[in-house]
């Protein structure tokens, strides 16, 4: 890592995400039809991007899901948009797949509050990174991730490094060849999405690239533990009224039944999309259903068939 404010401009110098794009000089000159169109030109390129790197997400995400199915955790970390990207991944797990809040976890450098100002120096330490890993009680069934666009943030090299040593899983995701970050990491994602529009500002394509890169790990692992149904979200938690209208629908969308049908077997199942759906298809009761769950590691599919 660099020593001086020198060495750090000279090393930025040399990422692409940080890259100045001269023919984009005089684009706040341009009418705001044309400055979006360039915009959402650029936006386009992602998904290609993110598509170069399937197999090694693929790989990342089977190594995740594999230690999760043993009681492991999955935590992200960074520091600024990409910590922040973390946070939001993880915290909409418990929602989408009733995940405890403790089995997806996202940690920004500086705490909660860098959520929305920055902490000075945060994204810095490797030995922050540490700290708030060792708080965890990180064991050897957890995955980590570290994200961070540049791939030299020490905040987030720092916590791979960190949890390798330890023994747990850790996957590094970037947006520039060669990155410190995928070279410390057991599986390294480098999702090269280039130049950014407004010089350096890796909240844009970078940022939009992590985001799909922590939306297909979190979604496929979940996928991979039995939390959905074909693709309907069968591990929803009804928390408003709009997640309990949707319950009911998955539940009809699953089994064909009839409305009245529908809500007896949530009542009975406490509200569990899961098991109610069990419950008609197989013609069973709650607690039968809940066994069979149970015995299945969660797997609907597999419950069905047993």
């Amino acid at each position: 890592m660099p020593t001086s404010y020198s060495e750090l401009r000279a090393q930025l110098a040399t990422l692409t995400t940080e890259a100045f794009r001269p023919e984009l000089a005089e684009i706040d000159r341009l009418p705001t039809l044309d400055i979006a169109r360039t915009m959402n030109g650029e936006d386009r390129t992602v998904p290609e991007a993110v598509a170069r790197q399937l197999p090694a997400i693929a790989a990342a995400i089977d190594a995740t899901a594999e230690r999760m199915s043993r009681g492991g955790r999955l935590i992200y970390m960074g520091a600024g948009t990409a910590g922040r990207l973390g946070v939001l991944d993880a915290s909409e797990c418990p929602p989408t797949f009733n995940t405890d809040p403790s089995q997806v976890l996202g940690l920004i450098a500086g705490g909660p509050s860098a959520m929305i100002k920055a902490v000075e120096g945060a994204e810095d330490s490797r030995e922050l990174a540490a700290a708030d890993l060792d708080a965890l009680g990180l064991t050897t069934d957890d995955t980590v991730v570290g994200v961070s666009a540049s791939g030299r943030t020490p905040y987030a090299v720092g916590a791979v490094e960190h949890a390798r040593a330890l023994g747990a899983l850790t996957i590094g995701v970037s947006c520039n060849e060669d990155s410190a970050l995928a070279a410390a990491a057991e599986h390294g994602i480098e999702v090269v999405t280039g130049p950014e529009l407004l010089t350096g500002s890796t909240r844009l394509k970078a940022g939009t690239a992590q985001k799909l890169v922590l939306n297909m790990i979190s979604t496929i692992t979940m996928i991979r533990l039995g939390k959905t149904y074909g693709n309907l979200m069968v591990d929803v938690r009804a928390s408003n009224d709009k997640l309990q209208a949707r319950s009911r629908r998955i539940v009809a969308l699953a089994t064909g039944a009839p409305d009245e049908q529908i809500e007896t077997a949530l009542a009975a199942a406490d509200g569990e999309v899961k098991t109610a759906i069990l419950m008609i298809l197989a013609d069973i009761d709650a607690k039968t259903a809940e066994q069979r769950l149970t015995a299945s590691e969660g797997h609907l599919r597999t419950a069905l068939h047993a």
